[in-house]
């Protein structure tokens, strides 16, 4: 069984409100980094994305991917990889839990199989990498939007 990373961070913002930017697939270009292109292909009943394509430029890695979202709720999504040119598998989450007066912890889980020999060590410390940039960018879009 692959080995996950996980990380956490406290964002001073309602569940609601970290999710609505989580689920706000067509901005992830202008917060993420690696994400240079965001299609949502598919949405479910309450119009939340079930498939997004997603153009992906992480310097040595640039991919073409679909991931498929599940919804648990309004405070947790996960996704798997359906198809790529680069991963053989991805699965990650976020895990939204009030946190006190008005913030949420934001829990992002990742693992992550590439097509291309790789340490598993170096694999675990670019996942680690990926998560830390991506909630320190979610927890700036989301206070940034609470400032305005």
């Amino acid at each position: 069984m692959a080995e996950h990373t996980s990380s956490s961070i406290t964002i001073e913002a309602a569940p609601a409100d970290v999710m609505a930017v989580i689920a706000d697939f067509a901005r992830y270009p202008d917060w993420t980094g690696e994400v240079k292109e965001a299609e949502v292909l598919k949405t479910d009943a309450r119009g939340r994305a079930e498939q997004v394509r997603l153009v992906m430029d992480a310097g040595a890695i640039k991919d073409d991917q679909t991931l498929g979202y599940t919804w648990t709720g309004d405070n947790e999504v996960s996704w798997t990889l359906v198809k790529s040119q680069m991963l053989r598998s991805l699965d990650g989450s976020y895990l939204l839990r009030p946190a006190g007066a008005g913030a949420t912890e934001v829990t992002y889980s990742l693992t992550v199989d590439v097509k291309i020999p790789m340490l598993g060590m170096i694999k675990r410390k670019a996942e680690k990498v990926i998560i830390d940039r991506a909630l320190a960018g979610l927890k700036k879009r989301v206070e940034s939007e609470e400032q305005s």
